[in-house]
């Protein structure tokens, strides 16, 4: 691996972080622990977490928050030159919303095989019948990712909760 990739690597790590200090927000809030971040030139410029129990909203998912927040501080709907960093594999809706945005590069952590649209059940993200298709990287810090979902849904199953 040369130092570029070195690099890289090291940045999405720290930047997934950040994605999974989000996520945690949204467990305090007893929402399912999904984090994102939108990053411009090395810089967080939009940020959220699911907030579907907050807002009693089916699309409050942290990808939506965390572009509609970027969209907000370029004043462009166009986010091109971003980087989306999302602890779970977005879903049909998110995928959309992230071609839509013209996000040059997806990074996610944890498969989602229920309802994953990045590869797992859907692969929007690449499909050629886009206009637009980014970059995608997969299984960054995936463990953690996965380990904060799976202990969210265990306490869920616990309390008798779907």
């Amino acid at each position: 691996m040369d130092a570029i990739q070195e690099g890289q690597n090291w940045l999405d790590q720290q930047m997934m972080r950040i994605a999974l200090a989000e996520a945690e927000r949204a467990l305090d809030a007893e929402d399912v622990p999904v984090g994102a971040v939108v990053v411009r030139e090395g810089r967080v410029i939009g940020r959220g977490c699911n907030q579907r129990e907050a807002l009693q909203d089916p699309t409050a998912h942290a990808e939506m928050i965390a572009l509609t927040a970027a969209a907000a501080e370029v004043r462009s709907w166009r986010l091109e030159g971003c980087t989306l960093y999302v602890t779970l594999e977005p879903c049909t809706m998110c995928a959309g919303a992230i071609v839509l945005a013209r996000i040059d590069r997806l990074v996610f952590g944890a498969d989602d095989p229920k309802a994953g649209a990045c590869g797992s059940v859907y692969n929007i993200i690449e499909d050629g019948r886009l206009n637009h298709r980014p970059q995608m990287t997969t299984g960054v810090l995936a463990a953690e990712c996965g380990d904060l979902l799976r202990a969210f849904f265990a306490e869920q199953r616990a309390r008798g909760k779907k």
